[in-house]
């Protein structure tokens, strides 16, 4: 009997992240000098306190199954953490404990959305929103974020995209791929829509709250508009800012009977989170922020450093990323272009793969994030490793007729 998949996976693509980086491990086993700035992980290791606590635990035998919603001394810890740093207030029940924000996003749109629901999903987006969200039968709406407007999403442009059939809303700033952020004026006029919108709810993917740049500081919508707290969804985790990709703890606050749906999603999938990276957390997340400002500030300066060198290759543009560690260069000016063995440039996945092919630098295009022609790079590498990938890239360019 032949396997045949279930009907909800028919059809939906392969994280580009997850292809580009693939494609660029396929080349390095063949020893191939290549340069891969196509996923979103830092270059740090793990704050020494949370590999110290996560070793304590197991020695003392903290190894038993956990609570499905997380360990009480993490919700403690994460309950102070959005009093202290987002000025957002919850009770233990409130807090829900997963395996990464992916899961976070996955267990909300299972425990809400109905065949046909609509999720607005500002474009450029992170490539798992749309996805996740056709798993569950709803249907991604984009409300376009232009580069002119530093890709932050406009009150109008929301307002355009909400209908009857809108259950969601999907704020991720600071934003992967673009780097924008929202500012408090931003954030206000969006809750004004959403104050005639009450049907919508809000999921606000802040994970990369602690990376902003040249003195802006990341403001969450709940503490904004909290008359709309009822239907907000805070997400956030321990990946970005902390350096702890690998540990998957994601934390996420809410309305008490949405976290109660998600935890029954959770209970069913995967229970708990695994005790040892939870007590590695709680040590990350008391520790001082000095660590984390310092990787910030490492973030900014490579920002600074690629963001001029690509402003400076004919016929890119590259909007200044405000937050998170990305660059996301748009290729208008190079669309229509062939390479040296003839290869038209037609796409910005035809510029991905040519780049690759031709300077072994790995890239994501930005038809995998809604909006198009753009290329993500990640300046989580070295400055070494940005500079020599900024110095192919500009060679590849001007190889271009």
């Amino acid at each position: 009997m032949t396997f045949e998949i279930a009907d909800r996976l028919k059809g939906l693509p392969q994280p580009a992240t997850i292809a580009m980086s693939a494609r660029a491990r396929a080349l390095r086993a063949q020893g191939v000098d290549v340069i891969s700035l196509a996923l979103g992980e830092p270059d740090f290791a793990s704050p020494p306190e949370a590999v110290e606590a996560a070793a304590q635990a197991g020695r003392e035998g903290d190894t038993r199954y956990p609570p499905v919603g997380g360990q009480p001394a993490l919700k403690q810890a994460v309950i102070e953490k959005f009093s202290r740093e987002n000025g957002l207030k919850f009770t233990p029940d409130q807090i829900l404990i997963a395996n990464g924000g992916k899961q976070l996003i996955f267990n909300a749109f299972m425990a809400s959305l109905n065949a046909g629901d609509e999720v607005i999903v500002p474009a450029p987006y992170w490539v798992s929103y749309p996805i996740i969200a056709k798993m569950m039968g709803g249907v991604p709406v984009e409300a376009i974020c232009r580069e002119e407007d530093g890709f932050r999403l406009s009150a109008e442009a929301l307002r355009r995209a909400i209908t009857s059939r809108t259950r969601w809303l999907v704020l991720n700033f600071p934003n992967n791929p673009s780097g924008a952020i929202m500012e408090r004026a931003d954030l206000e006029a969006i809750a004004d829509i959403l104050r005639q919108a009450p049907h919508v709810w809000i999921l606000a993917d802040e994970i990369y709250e602690h990376l902003t740049f040249d003195g802006r500081s990341h403001v969450s919508l709940a503490a904004v508009a909290p008359d709309l707290a009822d239907r907000i969804l805070t997400v956030n985790g321990m990946a970005k800012a902390y350096a702890m990709t690998g540990w998957r703890v994601g934390f996420a606050g809410g309305p008490l009977p949405l976290i109660r749906a998600m935890t029954s999603v959770q209970s069913n999938a995967t229970s708990g989170v695994c005790t040892l990276a939870q007590a590695g957390a709680v040590a990350a997340l008391q520790t001082s922020p000095v660590r984390r400002d310092g990787m910030r500030d490492i973030y900014q300066k490579r920002r600074d450093q690629v963001v001029t060198a690509l402003r400076a290759i004919p016929g890119l543009t590259c909007a200044m990323p405000d937050g998170a560690f990305y660059a996301y260069p748009g290729l208008v000016g190079l669309i229509g272009k062939r390479t040296q063995n003839g290869r038209e440039i037609r796409t910005d996945l035809d510029f991905a793969e040519a780049l690759l092919d031709a300077e072994y630098v790995a890239t994501v295009p930005g038809s995998a994030f809604g909006l198009s022609p753009h290329i993500r790079l990640s300046c989580a590498a070295s400055e070494v490793q940005l500079r020599e990938a900024c110095q192919r890239i500009e060679r590849f360019v001007r190889s271009l007729s």
